[in-house]
């Protein structure tokens, strides 16, 4: 029993393994779709055309022999009528010689065998017992009561039935009619036909166009066949040839043979990717040109900005001596100095980002202590914003194939920028890990950001208030270039925010190089316990890390939406 359970299970198995196959082919190649339907629709429509011509033939057959005995019976019952008449019998055991004379001769008569019963009709009786007469008694069970009452009606009857012979069962049909037998009444004379030689012939027609409709499937199968080759060679060249497009291969070119449609296709194709060729050259050379440009800009306007940075830092020094307004423009000099000199840094950054030149110097470190540090780095920013900092670390250590001073960059851009827009709202950083990934979560609670607003805010120099001031000096390149030090890790760094409820954003870093990161260990939309109304964060204007938020209820908001930027 057990093992007929395992027989079934694999022949299950493997039923499944080649409907699973089937069904790929059927998914994936067009060219065993086309076949596959055409087949079928001939193979309908040539079962339909068949069951016609062949119900045809067999009504015309049936028909015309069935007609052809009619008429035969009948002449034969004329006959026998003509002997029954011209009888002069007068005794019982002359009427039965009769009978059995004329079931002979009639028996022995027509176009082809048949065999012919005499039989006293149904209610008949006589006073001399007289039998009946047939040229093969061992047949007489085959005319059935039914046919023997309707001949008692009068006309000629006729009925289909069954005639075994040899042990084999032949089509057949009975043709009975009343004649009138002297001395002995009434009598139903039947001729029994075969019809087998009919259905003989019925066959081999059948045969035959069973054959030729097979003949016509394989014709139209090979016919499809060729057909769909010719029209799917070229598309299927077409999708390798994009493929080898879509890889960087973008001097792949199709074959153009002939005149037709197909080479038409190609040579289209062709042309288009030949345009493709010269516009994604051109672009690579002008993008080429537009980092060299940047990279040249930035590098000489370091020679400048060091000259103007001494003599500034002089006057800076000296802004005491000047008047209040020649002071103030001192201080807003050296002021966006800095700034210019961090965006000249940046522009070098993303120079080298565009140019492939950047490098990962990876080392194992506890990513809490680079949080930490850039933590430490933002405290005096969010003592002047009039935030307060929570930071959360996990337990146990957090070691990564990280660089640190990349990893630092990104978290302190994404403190400050949490700082500016928290309007003095909590920033809470967290710390995560599992057996595969390292997450930082960056949350603020201030003036937030739409779903749409989320998949830009790693463009460079995009803010989602143009007229917005930067009051903190940013280039406007911090976010995009956190972004392609996290791609540098081979990491995600995502986004998410809602109006009016602040913004969270989500580091995660593969603990150790060539590890995919499906998931991560934080989550990147807040978890908030649902309320009656929303809640809103309003900060004191002192930095006491003592003074904690007041809570104040207002309407409810927006269901939350999670939007993920990598």
């Amino acid at each position: 029993m057990p093992r007929l359970k395992g027989t079934g299970r694999l022949v299950r198995a493997r039923v499944g393994r080649r409907l699973r196959r089937w069904a790929h082919a059927w998914r994936s190649s067009l060219q065993v779709r086309v076949i596959t339907t055409t087949l079928a629709m001939g193979l309908v429509a040539l079962g339909a055309i068949g069951l016609y011509v062949g119900d045809r033939m067999k009504e015309g057959l049936f028909t015309g022999r069935v007609e052809q005995l009619l008429a035969e019976s009948a002449r034969g019952t004329s006959q026998a009528q003509k002997t029954f008449d011209s009888s002069n019998a007068q005794t019982a055991s002359d009427v039965q010689r009769l009978l059995q004379d004329v079931a002979t001769v009639q028996g022995s008569g027509g176009a082809g065998e048949r065999e012919v019963f005499l039989l006293r009709a149904p209610g008949e009786s006589s006073a001399d017992s007289v039998g009946n007469a047939a040229s093969a008694r061992v047949l007489i069970p085959l005319v059935s009561p039914e046919l023997q009452h309707a001949t008692a009606e009068g006309g000629q009857r006729w009925q289909s039935v069954a005639w075994e012979v040899d042990g084999r069962v032949e089509p057949a049909v009975m043709v009975g009619q009343d004649v009138n037998v002297p001395f002995a009444g009434t009598y139903q004379l039947f001729f029994l036909y075969s019809l087998q030689a009919e259905q003989d012939r019925l066959d081999f027609l059948l045969r035959t166009l069973a054959a030729a409709a097979a003949a016509l499937v394989v014709l139209l199968g090979g016919m499809t066949w060729l057909v769909t080759r010719q029209a799917v060679r070229p598309v299927r060249r077409a999708a390798e040839v994009a493929e080898r497009l879509a890889d960087g291969h973008l001097a792949e070119r199709m074959p153009v043979r002939g005149e037709d449609e197909m080479a038409t296709l190609a040579s289209s194709f062709n042309e288009m990717a030949a345009s493709l060729q010269d516009q994604i050259r051109r672009m690579e050379e002008l993008s080429a040109l537009q980092r060299r440009f940047v990279s040249d800009v930035s590098h000489e306007l370091r020679t400048p900005l060091t000259t103007i940075r001494m003599a500034g830092e002089v006057i800076h020094a000296s802004r005491d001596d000047f008047d209040p307004a020649v002071k103030r423009s001192a201080e807003l000099l050296a002021t966006q100095l800095d700034r210019f000199e961090d965006l000249l840094a940046d522009l070098l950054e993303i120079s080298r980002f565009d140019a492939g030149a950047a490098v990962l110097d990876a080392d194992s470190r506890d990513v809490r202590d680079v949080v930490l540090a850039a933590v430490e780095h933002t405290f005096p920013l969010a003592g002047r914003r009039g935030s307060w900092l929570s930071v959360d670390l996990a337990q146990t250590e957090c070691v990564a194939d990280i660089d640190p001073r990349r990893v630092e960059r990104i978290l302190r851009n994404l403190l400050v920028n949490a700082v500016e827009h928290a309007e003095g709202s909590t920033v809470e950083v967290k710390v995560g890990a599992d057996r595969y990934a390292v997450a930082v979560t960056v949350r603020d609670h201030g003036v937030g950001m739409t779903a749409e607003e989320a998949l830009h805010v790693f463009d460079r120099f995009w803010r989602a208030d143009p007229a917005r001031a930067r009051t903190t000096g940013g280039t406007g390149l911090g976010l995009a270039i956190s972004l392609e030090d996290a791609h540098l890790h081979g990491g995600w760094l995502e986004a998410w925010g809602r109006p009016g409820r602040g913004a969270s954003f989500r580091l995660t870093l593969p603990r150790r190089a060539g590890i995919r990161l499906t998931d991560s260990p934080l989550e990147l939309v807040p978890d908030e316990p649902p309320t009656t109304g929303a809640v809103q964060v309003v900060t004191r204007s002192r930095t006491d890390p003592a003074a904690l938020p007041d809570l104040v209820d207002e309407q409810p908001a927006d269901t939350h939406q999670r939007q993920e930027v990598r």
